[in-house]
């Protein structure tokens, strides 16, 4: 398998080869002759990626200092959608990405104010830890220590989708009263199974990564850059979510 199919064939919702093969449908003659128009570049898709990091902040702030149930569950529920719009209709990214930046910025204010009202200072921890994580990861890829292969690239895949399904489950589990096993656990299984995610949130990092040299490898349109940038803010999120929780557990514990 070609190093370009591997790409275009990973399962990551927001990297499909659909998206990719569509994208890539104004290229003639093997590649060698493109129809005109704008394409993806890494720098474009680094300065999309600030840009909704900026709308992000900006409702995260709301979503904190005005705090409301409303914001966390529409936020989260909101931003899941316009996920699963964007993931089949790539082209429409320029809007879709920032509605989901403001969602999801609803969702990650509310959340931080529910921990910080129980753990003092786990905003600026978790934040810290996050950014901390994001450029050792950064530095990681850029360096080569890790090579993004399609073995990895599956594997990194499927042992998200595993938590994702666990995640779906244990929320439908919640209305009937019942909480998964060990998954809230602040005993030292609860945590380790925390480390493990938040490991595998950072791997998801390397993968964002690589789609930003990817799209521009291939000539993909210049929609793709928001695309992509969507993909990075969903990771960091994750991330962050994550990394909140695993603190709370450890505070929890002591």
């Amino acid at each position: 398998m070609s190093k370009r199919k591997g790409f275009l064939n990973s399962r990551n919702p927001l990297m499909k080869e659909e998206a990719y093969h569509q994208s890539n449908s104004g290229t003639l003659d093997g590649d060698f002759i493109q129809r005109a128009g704008e394409r993806m570049t890494v720098q474009g898709a680094i300065n999309k990626s600030f840009v909704l990091g900026a709308i992000m902040l900006l409702t995260a702030v709301v979503g904190y200092t005005m705090y409301n149930p409303l914001f966390v569950w529409g936020g989260a529920i909101g931003g899941l959608v316009v996920v699963l719009i964007a993931a089949y209709k790539p082209q429409h990214s320029a809007i879709l990405a920032p509605i989901y930046a403001a969602l999801e910025g609803f969702f990650v204010g509310g959340i931080s104010f529910m921990y910080a009202s129980m753990f003092n200072g786990i905003v600026f921890q978790a934040v810290t830890l996050t950014m901390g994580v994001f450029f050792i990861m950064l530095f990681i890829y850029k360096s080569g220590i890790i090579k993004v292969t399609n073995k990895l690239r599956t594997g990194i895949v499927m042992a998200t989708g595993a938590i994702f399904l666990v995640y779906i489950l244990s929320f439908i589990l919640s209305f009937f009263g019942i909480q998964m096993p060990l998954l809230h656990s602040t005993g030292p299984i609860g945590i380790g199974i925390s480390l493990v995610i938040v490991g595998v949130a950072s791997m998801n990092l390397l993968l964002d990564f690589d789609n930003f040299e990817k799209g521009e490898q291939y000539g993909s349109p210049a929609y793709m850059e928001w695309f992509s940038a969507m993909g990075l803010l969903i990771t960091i999120v994750w991330l962050y979510v994550e990394i909140l929780r695993l603190i709370a557990l450890f505070s929890s514990s002591d």
